[in-house]
């Protein structure tokens, strides 16, 4: 276990007058991101078709995964618009948002409403179970009946967390009511369904002109990457080690932020396609932040600096990292629950 100790809540005093200046939206760097994102992705898909027409399959495949990486910005624009941050019109965030649902199998208006509980909830140990990792503490998992503990342990396997769950999400469930936490009301209703004939044009048409299995290999790897890629970075952002939980009578807003989401360090290609989510503690702090002032918000200021950083290779330490114990206050393995179980057994 890492000796890693967490600020308290006055170390980080001042925060809201250093981060004001960032809330601010530019519309030429906002507009700017849309044309590389969504022109990236048109000649990424362009050069996957012709890949696959003149070299083969396994071309294709291997350009999948930049073309994945449009779709991760796609989103992270998608994301900024549901926070309206993106831009300062509401109409032009909401517009763009629910055309960046569409590339993302993510209806945008039922997705906002969600995805704004996440934030007002996050590291909530009382108000779990909106937009967030499903999260048992040791001692809930230990007293669980055994239907759960075997849903729970499926659940957290990361083949199933990673690969299985992001294609039944995004794919399935998100085509419904049923894959969203959002009110069931007329304006989520038209949303999912213009969401789902968007994408289903985005099907149809290429399938009428250049084939269904041409079509297929075309968008599914593409998808199911963006969607698994996108499910870990939202997974380790805020299931590390030394996160923040807390009961609702102690939990702390700034805190939950600053610890209870980390400082993922990706390399600057990674950074861009993942248009600056891994500033991840900076965006809790303030979601008006756009993702394109993240970096200098961060690197300008000292004091969102004192938090929790992960890099690429010691991220993947937290995939099995599964239950919170209250006692130690870390989040733990299976295997570590039962160790401190055991110590406790008289």
């Amino acid at each position: 276990m890492s000796e890693f100790t967490h600020a308290p809540a006055d170390e980080f005093v001042g925060w809201q007058k250093a981060i004001k200046k960032y809330t601010q939206p530019n519309a030429r760097r906002g507009t700017w991101q849309v044309i590389n994102s969504f022109g990236g992705l048109l000649v990424s898909w362009i050069v996957m078709y012709l890949a696959l027409r003149y070299i083969g399959v396994w071309a294709s495949l291997i350009m999948a995964i930049p073309t994945s990486g449009f779709i991760m910005r796609i989103f992270v624009i998608q994301h900024d618009c549901g926070h309206a941050s993106f831009y300062k019109s509401k109409k032009a965030n909401d517009r763009i948002g629910g055309i960046c649902g569409i590339f993302t199998m993510t209806p945008y208006k039922p997705w906002r409403r969600s995805h704004a509980i996440h934030h007002a909830n996050h590291a909530d140990l009382d108000d779990r179970g909106v937009g967030d990792i499903w999260t048992l503490t040791v001692e809930e998992f230990v007293n669980a009946p055994l239907y759960m503990k075997i849903g729970y342990r499926i659940f957290r396997n990361p083949i199933f967390l990673f690969g299985i769950a992001p294609t039944l999400q995004f794919l399935v469930l998100q085509r419904t009511f049923w894959g969203m936490t959002a009110e069931r009301n007329r304006d989520n209703f038209i949303s999912i369904m213009a969401t789902n004939l968007g994408m289903a044009a985005l099907w149809i048409i290429p399938a009428l002109l250049i084939g269904w299995w041409d079509t297929f290999i075309l968008w599914f790897p593409v998808w199911w990457i963006a969607a698994s890629v996108g499910t870990w970075l939202f997974y380790v952002q805020h299931q590390f080690e030394d996160t923040y939980w807390e009961h609702n009578t102690d939990w702390d807003y700034t805190l939950a932020a600053m610890h209870g989401s980390s400082y993922y360090e990706l390399p600057i290609i990674m950074q861009w396609f993942t248009g600056n989510i891994g500033f991840h503690h900076i965006h809790h702090l303030s979601p008006r932040i756009p993702n394109y002032n993240l970096q200098a918000c961060h690197q300008e200021n000292e004091i969102f600096q004192r938090v929790v950083k992960l890099t690429i290779f010691t991220s993947f330490e937290t995939m099995f990292l599964s239950l919170w114990d209250e006692g130690s206050r870390k989040l733990v393995s299976f295997r570590e629950a039962w160790q401190l179980q055991a110590q406790t057994q008289p």
